[in-house]
Parts: structure tokens; C-alpha cells; sequence
């Protein structure tokens, strides 16, 4: 196992090696943040995502 940490490149590396497109990934999103806001502020914390950024995935 890779002592690599999980970055926002390399979650979305997982999506697209499992066939999400980027709507479908806007989807998943959009349904973390709408059942599960505190959580989805969470993990989009842990992968290193910065605030500014992380205001503007969390508005999509």
C-alpha cells in the first residue's frame, strides 16, 4: 500500500477510473452537501482543498 496521501487529484483519479463524468461527479456532490453538509466540509478538508475552493464546490 502507498504511504501517498489522498489528494483532491488523485479522488478524482478514483472517479474517473470507475467511469464518473464530470456531471455525474457534480451529482455526488451536490447530494454530499445537500444530506450530509458538515461531513461534505469535512472531507473536502481532509483532502487539502482550499477554503476559497471548497466555497465554490460546496455552492455547485
Amino acid at each position: 500500500m502507498s504511504n501517498e496521501s489522498m489528494t483532491k487529484e488523485n479522488w478524482v483519479l478514483l472517479f474517473r477510473e470507475i467511469g464518473l463524468s464530470d456531471e455525474t461527479m457534480r451529482e455526488w456532490h451536490q447530494r454530499f452537501e445537500a444530506r450530509y453538509p458538515d461531513g461534505h466540509q469535512s472531507f473536502l478538508e481532509w483532502l487539502g482543498i482550499s477554503k476559497d475552493e471548497i466555497k465554490s464546490i460546496r455552492g455547485l
